[in-house]
């Protein structure tokens, strides 16, 4: 079972992969064209990090958390 800050970290080193992809010029520029089209609604690592840091202080205490606050 995947835990949340495997999970989080995977979508950030996700992130990550795309920006390195959109600029190698030894790839084709489809592939960097289509790197660049998915980064642009893509969330930042802060992003990824205060979605888990909010679905941890929810006030219901959800039945599970997705994300995580932290990536260690």
């Amino acid at each position: 079972m995947t835990m949340p800050s495997e999970r989080t970290r995977s979508i950030i080193q996700a992130r990550e992969f795309l920006v390195d992809l959109s600029r190698d010029k030894t790839l084709p520029e489809a592939v960097r064209t289509e790197a660049r089209r998915l980064l642009r609604h893509y969330p930042t690592a802060d992003e990824v990090l205060l979605a888990g840091k909010v679905e941890e202080q929810h006030e219901d205490g959800l039945p599970w958390v997705f994300l995580s606050s932290r990536i260690d």
